[in-house]
């Protein structure tokens, strides 16, 4: 299939791992599925304005989901997913992204309104099998595995 043949949507999200309360803890957006699935975890991130760019796209996501400003890091994962479309006719292919990132500002807290997050969290990472998420969690968490790896 050609790249004119299909819709593109491209996202990013951020890994932002830290000790909170003497537990490793990742920070994660609660996804209300927006009447297309379950509620779930996710990253902080999503999809790309078309005139911004992939890490300018990132930074709003993020504060927008978080409450936090962020500054991006090294690409840590690319992954994508196809489907068909739900808000048209025809297949997309979702390009995904994640990077490491520093909190430079601002405070826990959503401030997107009406939007398809409810609320941020740190969760600790040793509670983290028992929630529910959404695929790109795990992508991103053995993506640090590797990385850690001696």
């Amino acid at each position: 299939m050609e790249f004119t043949d299909y819709h593109t949507r491209l996202a990013a999200y951020v890994l932002l791992v830290d000790e909170v309360d003497g537990r490793e803890c990742v920070l994660l957006a609660w996804w209300n599925g927006e009447g297309h699935s379950d509620p779930a975890w996710s990253l902080p991130g999503g999809g790309i304005d078309f005139e911004e760019s992939i890490r300018d796209g990132l930074v709003r996501e993020v504060f927008e989901e978080t409450g936090y400003h962020v500054e991006p890091g090294a690409l840590l994962a690319e992954d994508f997913f196809t489907g068909q479309g739900r808000t048209f006719d025809g297949l997309f292919r979702s390009q995904r992204f994640v990077f490491e990132a520093t909190i430079t500002g601002g405070e826990l807290g959503t401030t997107e309104v009406d939007g398809s997050t409810d609320h941020a969290a740190w969760v600790p990472l040793g509670e983290l099998d028992a929630q529910s998420r959404v695929g790109i969690v795990d992508v991103a968490l053995s993506a640090r595995a590797r990385q850690q790896r001696p």
